[in-house]
């Protein structure tokens, strides 16, 4: 299955996806119908890496896959961002080690990048005990990460400077109890529930380290935070897909009591314009961003705080700015907007609440981006 495959297949998810919407909603998770819809599309695989058979593809053409499946449910988008997670992780495993917790390129990983667990070292491997939240995809996930407080002997290891020691695991997903608590305001089919694991051994092999180099040669390892920027074709997709459902409502929908079609009517042209202006220029910053930061990296170059700081903002900005397109949208569109059983807008609008709230989308993040821009005295994300 090579790219063009890939992009054909998610433009041909659209009809389902959408047709299926309603019932991954009410699910709070993605119904296992759909998830294998999903893999057999290959959509897990997206960084699966070349010397497996795999598409490897560049962050570029990731965002562009996910928007495509974000146009017609942001959820189902959603759980393939972070599933197709599965490559990326590949890499920073030997080989030997990655092809037995992934023998197939098509599987999806879920796992949160919080260190809520406890791995206990033993011999061989460690001992986790943990809940972890915002599990997007475990219900449909083969393989969980799993980050954890390195502990020997029962007591936490710490650093010089007095923090713990973190380490981050990978664990075949028939290990962990999922906790039903996705109960949300929206991205409700993302199922991103707690996750837990009690005394789960955990091999040594299955151990990922992102403070060293990966296992592999390819462009995507060369900085361990290359599997964020695929998170902006969420935001980005959500938006486009509410442009054109309003754009196509405005050609029919009549004003009351004056009667004329609402395209006709300045105050909706304005909106339609505004809503254009905004996504076309959040799209160009994310888009702009990503390629100079690959082109850094085709160099083996470090990218420099500018870009760094470039990559972080423009995915603020997507999920931000998709928001408000969202709200305008919704607002244009009146009363009709407010049913869930008719318009896709209140589920757009309730699920660009949520995706904001992401820590990749959240505004308090721009103090620690203007921290580094300043040179300020001021901790910074290791994400940034």
């Amino acid at each position: 299955m090579g790219v063009a495959d890939i992009y054909a297949n998610a433009r041909a998810l659209a009809g389902y996806l959408k047709e299926k919407s309603r019932e991954i909603d009410d699910a709070r998770r993605l119904p296992a119908e759909v998830a294998a819809r999903l893999r057999d599309a290959g959509m897990f695989r997206l960084m699966m890496p070349k010397e497996w058979g795999g598409p490897e593809l560049s962050p570029t053409e990731q965002v562009e896959v996910i928007e495509e499946l974000a146009k017609a449910n942001a959820s189902a988008a959603w759980c393939v961002m972070i599933g197709c997670d599965s490559g990326f992780f590949a890499g920073y495993l030997d080989d030997t080690a990655g092809r037995e917790i992934y023998p197939r390129l098509d599987m999806a990983t879920a796992g949160s990048i919080l260190p809520a667990g406890k791995a206990e070292r033993v011999d061989g491997g460690f001992r986790v005990t943990g809940q972890w939240p915002f599990g997007s995809g475990v219900s449909h996930a083969e393989v969980v990460g799993l980050s954890c407080v390195l502990h020997e002997k029962g007591a936490p290891v710490m650093k010089s400077g007095g923090a713990p020691v973190t380490c981050a695991l990978l664990a075949p997903a028939s290990g962990i109890e999922i906790v039903d608590n996705w109960h949300t305001t929206g991205m409700r089919g993302t199922g991103s529930s707690d996750y837990r694991a009690k005394d789960l051994f955990v091999p040594e092999r299955f151990r990922t380290d992102f403070r060293k180099p990966a296992y592999r040669e390819g462009i995507l390892w060369r900085r361990f935070t290359n599997f964020l920027p695929k998170v902006s074709g969420v935001p980005l997709g959500a938006a486009r897909a509410a442009i054109d459902h309003v754009t196509e409502m405005m050609q029919h929908k009549i004003e009351m009591p004056g009667g004329r079609v609402y395209k006709n009517i300045s105050r909706i042209q304005s909106v339609i314009a505004d809503a254009e202006m905004i996504l076309g220029a959040a799209r160009s910053y994310v888009f702009s961003a990503m390629e100079r930061e690959w082109a850094r990296l085709e160099k083996n170059e470090t990218p420099s705080v500018r870009e760094r700081a470039d990559a972080w903002l423009s995915r603020v900005n997507a999920a931000q700015a998709a928001r408000d397109i969202i709200r305008m949208l919704y607002d244009a569109a009146g009363s009709a907007a407010i049913y869930s059983d008719r318009s896709p807008l209140d589920r757009a609008l309730r699920d660009a609440e949520t995706f904001c709230q992401h820590i990749v989308a959240q505004r308090k993040t721009l103090a620690m981006v203007g921290a580094m821009l300043l040179n300020a005295d001021t901790p910074i994300l290791p994400y940034i």
